[in-house]
């Protein structure tokens, strides 16, 4: 197969259309005072409009070596104290966040050009709550978890099938069993910030910075 040529394919990418369609208009100046409540009028448009995984996001944390890494995860709660979201703390997240407890969430709802960027700390929540988060999964789920090999390489499909169908049974046959490693994160934010897309190009941007004094709002150049 030849290789593409690339300024034939930056003619192609740059030859797709973007926000070439009806968009909501966004006044910051009628925005509310505090981010989760602009951000679940945001996530409820969505879902309203039944736009597929509306609650999806990408978590982007550092390893070790301070190189960046991104995953899409489903969102599990967001209100005043932060945006909250499950993990293996054995997975790769899990070990990053134990060393670099800090994260960055993107959520992006193309059908409505707008994108919510969210930053600040992790912590762990209780036992209790990770517990509850865990038993609240699906059988497979919680099964796969109970395994404990997130991103480990696989050599063998069939090796695999057998563990978690091992792993499945004992799911099912103890119906109490939580994975102790299993954590409930909430990402504390500092900044949040709502995106608008704009046919025209000239976006809007309203960013939430959180001070001693409670939020400030700030817009920004698109």
């Amino acid at each position: 197969m030849p290789e593409p040529d690339p300024s034939a394919v930056r003619a192609w990418l740059r030859g797709i259309e973007v926000f070439a369609r009806p968009l909501p208009v966004f006044d910051p100046e009628r925005a509310p005072a505090e981010p989760s409540a602009l951000f679940l009028a945001w996530l409820t448009e969505a879902v309203d409009a039944g736009v597929p995984d509306p609650h999806a996001m990408t978590l982007s944390t550092v390893d070790e070596a301070g190189d960046p890494d991104a995953r899409v995860l489903i969102l599990k709660n967001a209100d005043g104290s932060g945006f909250q979201f499950a993990a293996h703390a054995a997975s790769p997240k899990g070990v990053q966040l134990a060393g670099a407890p800090r994260a960055a969430l993107t959520f992006y709802w193309a059908e409505f050009g707008r994108q919510v960027r969210v930053r600040g700390a992790v912590v762990p929540d209780t036992r209790e709550r990770s517990a509850a988060d865990f038993l609240a999964r699906g059988a497979t789920a919680r099964a796969e978890a109970l395994l404990g090999r997130q991103s480990r390489y696989l050599t063998d499909s069939g090796a695999r099938d057998r563990a978690l169908g091992e792993s499945l049974a004992r799911a099912e046959a103890e119906p109490g069993l939580v994975d102790p490693a299993w954590t409930l994160y909430t990402v504390v934010p500092d900044t949040v910030e709502f995106w608008q897309a704009a046919e025209s190009r000239v976006h809007v941007r309203l960013r939430y910075e959180r001070e001693p004094a409670g939020w400030q709002r700030h817009q920004l150049w698109s």
